[in-house]
This record gives C-alpha cells, structure tokens and sequence, in this order.
C-alpha cells in the first residue's frame, strides 16, 4: 500500500492570495499621497537644511550692521514642498509648533517668534493651523548697550530648529544652522522677505474684547475693528492650544460695531485662564492696512474640568520624537547597513522556522520526505519550488507594505492582521485546513476531475504553494534578529529593501531546501506507512487552535460580539462542509440550504467582526491596572522629564512571540518585583489594530514589527531589548539603572 498525505495547499493558498488582495483594496482606500523617505541634507556649518519634504534657512536682516539700538531680525525661512505644512503657535487638533533653540555670542537676546498670519488647514476631521509654500519665521533681537564687535568682525549664530511637517501623514524633523553675521556691515539681502512677513503680521486692536463661559460653549464680543469689515465673516485664530474645539461648527454675527462669536469649548481644556488671545483676519484679503488683528479678550466665569482626552497621533508621534532628552541611536545607514540587514534577515529567516506559528506546515513538509521516498529528482524539484513560494511571499508581502507606506499609511510586519476582515478570513481558512487533516472531507472528491488531479500532475505547483501557506502562517511572527532587519530595511531605496526581505525568505527556506539536496538530513524520518495518516490527523489540531488564538485575536480587535459573530460563523461553515461530504439528492439540498444559511450569516456578522471598540486595550486588560498602563508618547515624555525610568512592552494579540514572552518573563513574580523594587513605570503599547502613533515610535527606536521592549532611563539613550526577551536580560538592564 502506498501512502500519500492528501494536499491541502492549493485551497489555503489561493485563499490566502485572496485575502491579501482584499486587504490590499480595502487599505488603498485610505491612501492620499505618496511619502519620500525621512532624511535631511545638511553641511557642516551651513545656513541651509533640506529635507524631501522643506528646504530651510537661516537668514538675517541687519540694514544698519550689528549696532546697539539698532534694527537685528533673524528668522528660519521655510519652503514646503507642494501640499505640505508647518504649524503656526496653536497647531490646531494636531500637530506642533515649529521651536527655535538659539546659540548666540555675548550681547545678542533673542525675542518670540513674530507668527505670521496662518492659514486653516483641513486634513479629515481635523481643522489645523498653519503654512504652505513659502514660509518666514522672523525673531526680533535686542544688540546690548555694551555689545563689542569680536575679532574679525563676524558674529557666529547657531540655531537648533525643530519642525513637524505634515501632508496626510506627519514627520518630526529638525536640523543645526549656522550663520556668519558681519558686524559693521549690512545684511539686508533679505529684505523683502522681511517686509512681507512685517506687513502680514496681525495688529493690535485697540477695542475692548471679552470671552464669556456659557456651559460648554465660549461667546466672544470684540470692538474696535475697522468699520470696513462690518457684516463681513471673519476668520478667528486662537492662540491658546486646547480650548475650542477647532473643527466644531460655530457662529458668527455683528452686534452694530461689535462682532460675536459662538463657539464650543475644547473637550481637552485645562483651567480657566484669565485672559484668552486671539487673531482676526477676514475672509479676503485687504487691499491695504493689516491683514489681519490681534485682541486679548477678558474671560468671564469659569468652565467646568474636563477629562484630558488623548492626544492625536501625529502629536503623540512627535512629541516622542521631539520630547525625548536623549534621542534614540539613529540605525545604521549606508553599505554597512544594508549588509547588517541582509545577515539579520538571513539570520531571522532561519530562526523563524523554530517559531510556534510555523510548526504544523514546517511539519507537514518534513513528513512529505518520507512521502518522496528515494526519488532524489522529485525531492530537489520540490524543494526549490518550495523556496521559491516562500520567497516570492516575501518579496510580494515587503512589495505590499512599502508600496503601502509610500502612500501614505502608517504601516509595520503583521500589518495584514490589523485587519479584523483579514483575521476572520484566515480563521475560516485554517478551520478548512483543520476539518480536511483530521479526515472530514478530501478537497479532491468536492472539486471537478480536472482540478482534482492538479495536485498529481503538478506537484511543482503544490510546492510552491506550500511556501506560500508557510508564509502566509509565518507572518505574525517576529523572530530574533528580524526586528532590526526590518526597521533598517523600511527606510532604504525600495531595491534594497527588498533584498532584505528576499534574505527573510533564503533564511527561512533553506533548511528544507538542503534538506531535499542533502538526504542524509531526513533519514531519520521511519518508512512510510499508517503512522504518517495518524500524524495528519494529529496535525489538524494545532490548526484549531490557530483559528482559537485567531477568534481570541479578533475578540481583541472587534470585542465579544465580533469573536461570538466568528464562531457562529465557522459552525455553519463547519456544518456546510459536513453537508458536502454526504452523497445523493441529501447532499445537495443539504448543502444548499446550509450554502444560503452561511452566506447570510456572513452579511450579518460582518459588521460585528471589523468593527472597532473603545474597550481596554488587549495588551493590557489581562494585567492590573496598578502595574500596566496605556503607553503614549506624551507619557514617556512626562515620566523621563519627573526622573522615572519607563519600560515600554511594544505588543499585538496577534503576534505569537509577544505572547510567549509575556507568560515567560513579564508575568514572572520576580521579574514584576524587580520593576517595582526599582519604581519603573510600565507602559504597554497595543498594536493589535492600526495606530500610526505606535508604527512612527516603532521606526524612529530602528524597528518596523513587534515585539519590542525599551527600557528608557532619564538622561541616557532608550535601551532595545531582543524580540525572545529573558529575565536575566530584563534583570540586567534594570541593574544597570
């Protein structure tokens, strides 16, 4: 008798292939605009600092030199690339201000940035406050009575300037100006630059202005404004961040000279101040006098707290990148670099196979050498067959998230199941792999001839297909060396990207590649015979429980009534597949009726599997409230600035090795008191569905997947743990503290 495993693999690759495609359709939806690499260009000693994004400058305005009592401007001017902006003082619901740390000589003190007239900027939902095109950001400086010329003549100015520049999505950046200003000379090369920002700065109202707390709404009565703009609409900018809620709808009128405004009170609002600033400007642009009017407005009574909602994501994004005292290490960049990313993944790739996830296919092909016997061609052919699936996966996969990423999308590794829709489609797919290896039903007897007999014509295909389904099993892993690989890897020209991801999918194909050039490697398999059916069934059932840690994982995302909606939803599947097994007229009227009755509870489950919820996050409801909290940025940020050391455990339901870890080190009494001995807060960020805050922390710490684990203590570099974290590394860290 000859025994053969019957193949599963053309079904649940096809399947996954279409999966992938629809995620693919679905993401696209979201994408606006294509996003270049983060970089800057930047001499040494330069006035000048261009990134693919803006191109920036330092420069000056001094008609008279530099002379005590005397006019001295600098200002950093900014040009954006077509559709991208900065932010004015109050960004608006997200975003930052652009921040200026001077280095001057003796004798020189630097004022306030003097705003320019900002524009609102809609992205979404949002209403933002900021500039387009041609930007200057001039600061007015005061020349002491005893300032002295230096030798030479020639005043060294320094300047750190930091920015958030943002189209859809957001990049924290900055640079370092230099720039040699001669004393007794004039600098005014600039000077229509200058002039333009001084006309278009707002000016004073000399009217009385006040700001009355009625409930959740601000009524504003401002006088003095010129009698031309009466019955027009006007355009209010508030300084103050978080007190109106930018977006709302608001009113507007005349009241005779005086005119008012309604507007709702922001949900993320402080105390009361006492006095509220706020820019006019009207709809068009005057022919002549200011463009626009600053007034300090009065408040009257007191609004009731509010819960500080969080903060939006693109601020979170860069208040970790521009908050942080000490900034990570950057990741290596040039042909050390690559060649660092192409032995990880190399490595990773390998290591991979060792992984939970990957056991059951990685078993199944094992056993398939027994199948071969001593046909040493059809070994060979099948294993480069197999490794090409696997590395065309990869190549197709890491194809898919950079075309992603460069349109616009905050992606990482696993992306593909932050999708509930995906999620719930590989549950069903593994449910049809677990019902065909434990003996319910043959893909051969429910499929035509023609179709059936593909998998004995062509077993190259089968193969190739096997590599496939091994990825596609593969992917929610992350194994040691991986992480960085692919932090290094997101940020590099495409082509070498996707070298990186080729040597993840050699690694993890060459062990079963050797293994079909190198028999030796596989005598131990016994001959075959009735144990490789037994050992089909066994396999059936660590695929159910792939579909319960899938169901679990989509519990997560969707809440109890998208995992109940899933069970539901694979009983009938179950039951129809059982149907199609049965012969005669029963089968069919069985298995059209439970056919109509799947399809149904498709439509109506739908919207409770991809559903989001509001719930606790996954990563941190198994743990006490007391021990782990939400991560967010601005809370790193807050803690290190109060001399806290942080611990950040960067994790996903789906992803297997964060899983492994939490029950090996994190959940560990001694590890849990060794944090606590120490007074180290805990933050979990959850990545199990989208959150573009989370994959920009990820990137700027050199890492496009999780696990990752980062120890920040206050005043040095954050410390990146491996992806299989141990105790004896989480101690040795925190010893070191």
């Amino acid at each position: 008798m000859i025994y053969r495993l019957p193949s599963f693999r053309p079904l649940a690759a096809a399947a996954w292939v279409l999966a992938l495609a629809l995620l693919t359709l679905v993401t696209a939806q979201n994408s606006f605009a294509q996003i270049q690499l983060l970089g800057n260009s930047q001499t040494a000693g330069s006035a000048v600092v261009t990134t693919p994004r803006v191109r920036a400058e330092l420069v000056a305005h001094a008609p008279d030199g530099v002379t005590p009592g005397q006019p001295l401007w600098l200002g950093l001017r900014i040009t954006h690339q077509p559709e991208w902006h900065t932010y004015w003082k109050n960004a608006g619901d997200s975003g930052l201000p652009t921040q200026l740390q001077w280095q001057l000589p003796a004798g020189l003190e630097a004022g306030e940035i003097d705003w320019p007239l900002p524009e609102a900027i809609r992205v979404g939902p949002l209403v933002n406050y900021g500039y387009e095109g041609e930007l200057l950001l001039p600061v007015p400086f005061k020349v002491a009575a005893d300032f002295k010329a230096p030798a030479g003549d020639t005043l060294t100015v320094r300047l750190h300037a930091s920015w958030l520049v943002c189209r859809v999505e957001c990049i924290p950046e900055e640079g370092d100006f230099t720039l040699q200003l001669p004393v007794r000379s004039a600098s005014a090369m600039h000077a229509p630059a200058f002039a333009a920002a001084q006309a278009g700065r707002p000016a004073a109202l000399q009217g009385q202005s006040t700001a009355k707390v009625e409930g959740e709404r601000l009524q504003l009565r401002i006088a003095g404004l010129p009698a031309a703009l009466q019955g027009q609409n006007l355009t209010l900018f508030p300084e103050t961040p978080e007190v109106l809620e930018h977006a709302a709808v608001w009113t507007q009128a005349w009241d005779g000279a005086v005119w008012t405004a309604d507007w709702p009170l922001s949900a993320m609002r402080g105390e009361t101040p006492n006095e509220l600033p706020f820019v006019l400007a009207p709809a068009t642009a005057p022919t002549s006098g200011p463009l626009a009017w600053r007034t300090v407005a009065a408040v009257e009574g007191r609004w009731s707290s509010a819960p500080v909602a969080g903060v939006s994501p693109a601020l979170a994004a860069a208040l970790a990148a521009n908050a942080q005292q000490v900034p990570p290490a950057p990741p290596a960049s040039g042909a050390s670099g690559f060649w660092m990313a192409l032995l990880g993944g190399l490595v990773g790739g390998l290591i991979l196979n060792l992984m939970p996830c990957v056991f059951p296919v990685l078993a199944i092909k094992i056993v398939g050498f027994a199948r071969h016997g001593q046909d040493r061609r059809a070994l060979r052919i099948g294993g480069l067959a197999y490794g090409a699936g696997v590395l065309l996966s990869f190549l197709a996969l890491g194809g898919l998230l950079l075309a992603l990423r460069a349109a616009g999308q905050q992606l990482g590794w696993g992306f593909q199941l932050q999708s509930p829709g995906l999620v719930a489609a590989m549950a069903v797919l593994f449910t049809l792999l677990g019902l065909n290896l434990a003996g319910m039903f043959e893909f051969g007897r429910m499929l035509p001839q023609r179709w059936a007999s593909a998998q004995v014509r062509h077993p190259v295909g089968e193969a190739f297909l096997s590599g496939v389904l091994a990825v596609a099993i593969a992917s929610p892993c992350t194994a040691p060396f991986m992480g960085a690989s692919l932090g290094l890897a997101i940020d590099m020209p495409a082509a070498q990207a996707l070298t990186v991801f080729a040597a993840l999918g050699v690694g993890m194909a060459l062990p079963y590649v050797l293994a079909s050039f190198l028999p030796a490697l596989v005598r131990w398999l016994p001959r075959p015979g009735a144990w490789m059916e037994t050992f089909r069934h066994a396999m059936a059932f660590p695929m159910f429980a792939t579909v319960a840690w899938l169901v679990w994982v989509l519990g997560q995302q969707s809440g109890i009534d998208g995992a109940g909606a899933l069970l539901v939803l694979l009983v009938a599947l179950s039951a129809l597949v059982w149907a199609l097994t049965l012969g005669g007229r029963t089968r069919w009227l069985l298995g059209a009726g439970l056919l109509l009755a799947t399809l149904w509870l498709g439509s109506a489950v739908g919207p409770h599997i991809t559903r989001a919820v509001a719930a606790e996050s996954a990563a941190t409801a198994g743990a006490s409230a007391t021990e782990w909290q939400p991560w967010s940025a601005e809370r790193v940020s807050s803690l290190t600035a109060a001399g806290t050391p942080v611990f950040v455990d960067f994790t996903a339901a789906w992803c297997v090795t964060c899983q492994v870890n939490k029950h090996t080190t994190l959940n560990r009494d001694d590890v849990r008191a060794d944090f606590a001995a120490r007074g180290v807060a805990l933050l979990r960020a959850d990545w199990t569905r989208r959150d573009p805050a989370i994959t920009q922390a990820l990137t700027a710490l050199g890492r496009s997947g999780v696990p990752v684990y980062v120890l920040y203590a206050p005043g040095r570099p954050p410390h990146v743990m491996t992806e299989l974290l141990s105790p004896a590394e989480v101690h040795g860290a925190l010893q070191a503290l």
